[in-house]
């Protein structure tokens, strides 16, 4: 297929069934529940495993991380090559049912060994983000592809609103109890594929499946099949690595320097969920009316940055939470770059498009996990610079860079960058 080929216009299954976005949203929906339920309990299960404090934990926690990222970076390739060569429905049913598993692991692990082996599955399961961003590219036209991404963001944060405010007060009674509960809603969410989410890619716009594209490596080289493909995909890796200055460490962070503890840390993830919800269902779309889909990228890009800066300065909880709502502002950013991204490659290319930028997600959760963790634990250390904040400022920089690159590569395929693709 050239690379002008339209997507579909008319959103439906090969099924017959309206393909209609609400049955992928409210699947992402209820997978980001279970996934939230066990954040603000998470860091105190590793530290009743290990015995260590903010700093050791911290650590630990970077490792675990960064062994989630691996294996996002290994098997996101794979399922976004399945999905492009089975469809979308039969991945999405895998890594449900997997999570359900891998939650009842993790609610009965005697030991650390075993917390890091549900974390290795968890990781795996997660690789199928690829085939629910390909479908919703699948049912998208260009003009409402933003608007859509916006959308599915916003169903994954309403999760992440719901999950932790459940996790974090049934977590004071007892840090295992959100995983049994975890459990049962990715069951549901397995349950709910199975009955009612139709196919959204057609046989004959299936692609076949080849080793060479479904590995790291085999997948990133999509990436230099379009120009302008690959710098704005670096624009999503400096945008999620440097998010990792803030994901990898707000629990210890807020401990740390106010005090915060899982009901605190519940409310955080509330407001955060609540907030990128109106953002990225009604905000971005309404940013690339008004500003182009380029120009929600950058000015997100440059709000994010502002925000990481003065979250990581900030010596107040009232500061603390201003820096909270430019950050949430912000995210006005991610679904455009989407919508930008798949704009670029034929529908028959959504997943493996979707695996390859998992690739770099992947990687920005390798190393950005080991190195802010670590960062904040010499931060804090008696040999450190006493500045709790650090990371946040290194990924206010990060994101700087992040919007040089968006001046450059945020750009409409119909532009000369794209029309010179090869």
């Amino acid at each position: 297929m050239s690379e002008t080929t339209p997507v579909p216009t008319t959103p439906s299954s090969p099924s017959g069934r309206p393909a209609a976005l609400g049955f992928i949203y409210a699947a992402i929906l209820m997978n980001t529940i279970s996934m939230g339920l066990i954040i603000p309990v998470f860091p105190t299960l590793v530290k009743s495993l290990t015995g260590q404090g903010d700093a050791g934990a911290a650590q630990i926690m970077g490792i675990f991380g960064a062994v989630w990222a691996l294996m996002r970076l290994t098997f996101a390739p794979i399922f976004g090559n399945l999905s492009d060569r089975f469809g979308r429905r039969p991945v999405l049913l895998v890594s449900m049912f997997g999570l359900s598993f891998d939650y009842l692991l993790m609610a009965m692990a005697p030991s650390i060994a075993w917390l890091f082996v549900g974390r290795v599955i968890a990781g795996i399961t997660a690789s199928s983000d690829s085939a629910a961003g390909a479908y919703v590219a699948d049912v998208s036209t260009p003009e409402n592809r933003a608007r859509n991404f916006g959308r599915f963001q916003a169903a994954a944060n309403a999760g992440i609103l719901l999950g932790p405010a459940l996790g974090g007060f049934v977590g004071v009674l007892d840090p295992r109890a959100p995983f049994w509960i975890a459990a049962a809603l990715a069951l549901a969410n397995g349950l709910y594929g199975l009955f009612v989410v139709p196919e959204s890619l057609a046989r004959d716009r299936r692609a076949p499946f080849h080793w060479k594209r479904a590995n790291p490596v085999g997948a990133a080289a999509l990436l230099l099949s379009r120009k302008g493909l690959l710098g704005m995909a670096l624009i999503l890796f400096v945008m999620q690595f440097a998010g990792s200055s803030f994901n990898s460490i707000f629990q210890f962070y807020t401990h740390y320097r106010f005090g915060w503890g899982p009901p605190q840390i519940a409310i955080l993830l509330m407001v955060l969920g609540g907030g990128n919800i109106v953002i990225q269902s009604l905000g971005a779309g309404w940013a690339a009316r008004r500003i182009g889909e380029r120009g929600a990228v950058i000015v997100g890009m440059m709000l994010g940055s502002l925000g990481f800066a003065v979250v990581g300065l900030a010596s107040t909880v009232f500061v603390f939470w201003g820096a909270i709502g430019i950050l949430i502002v912000s995210n006005i950013s991610f679904p455009n770059l989407m919508s930008l991204l798949s704009k670029r490659v034929d529908v028959d290319q959504q997943g493996q498009l979707q695996g390859a930028l998992q690739i770099l997600f992947g990687l920005s959760q390798l190393i950005g996990p080991i190195a802010f963790s670590n960062l904040f634990a010499w931060s804090v250390s008696a040999g450190g610079w006493h500045m709790p904040g650090l990371s946040m400022l290194v990924g206010a920089g990060l994101i700087v860079v992040g919007v040089g690159l968006s001046v450059i590569y945020a750009r409409q395929p119909d532009t000369p960058l794209a029309s010179e693709a090869a």
